[in-house]
């Protein structure tokens, strides 16, 4: 079943997970830009890219996919040229995304924990945070597989250089869009994502 579905089904969902991805998108990519800079390339800040403004960070064709298939990719401007330490660096700046997406799941994890330990501290839907923790592991999950255009791939470019003729492929991003909306793909995924949440809590 395709994500969208979930609007006509339980638009309250629909919106909280679309809200949800995109800020853990924006998140994704401004931990990739904070990252390039702390590598002497200032072409995140020199592009405007080091802002709040999803506009900037989120293509209009990745939102729409987003409310089709419940997952989206962002936009950082990078100029691995300008990295101090080459390869070393440009691994640093792709891994930094994923761990963001990874903290900052585990981070939700401990804070739902907080407030079910601590009841003055309710919040009036306490599950959100487990449904944004689920989200930033499936991306923090997804973005390591080793198919381009993700960061895992860019990762295995940086070592093994000749496979970097894969990235201009157009075929590329396409390829992974298909296998998104393949059930047994995400929802492998998702599971996996759900599997570690509740591991956390428990």
């Amino acid at each position: 079943m395709l994500f969208i579905q979930t609007l006509l089904d339980e638009p309250s969902l629909f919106l909280r997970t679309v809200a949800i991805v995109i800020g853990s998108v924006m998140l994704h990519e401004l931990a990739h830009g904070w990252m390039a800079l702390s590598q002497g390339d200032d072409t995140p800040r020199v592009c405007g890219h080091l802002t709040l403004n999803p506009i900037r960070l989120i293509s209009w064709q990745s939102l729409l996919f987003l409310c089709v298939a419940g997952i989206a990719w962002g936009q950082m401007p990078v100029n691995p040229t300008k990295f101090r330490f080459g390869r070393f660096s440009s691994i640093l700046v792709f891994l930094a995304g994923p761990c963001a997406n990874l903290a900052l799941g585990f981070l939700l994890i401990e804070a739902y924990k907080l407030l079910a330990v601590q009841p003055w501290l309710r919040l009036p839907q306490p599950e959100l945070l487990l449904l944004a923790a689920q989200i930033n592991l499936l991306l923090f999950l997804l973005n390591l597989i080793p198919i381009p255009p993700l960061d895992g791939f860019q990762v295995v470019c940086e070592i093994i250089p000749p496979l970097q003729a894969l990235q201009r492929s157009r075929m590329a991003l396409f390829v992974l869009m298909v296998l998104i909306l393949i059930p047994a793909f995400g929802g492998g995924l998702t599971t996996m994502a759900k599997s570690i949440v509740t591991g956390a809590i428990t």
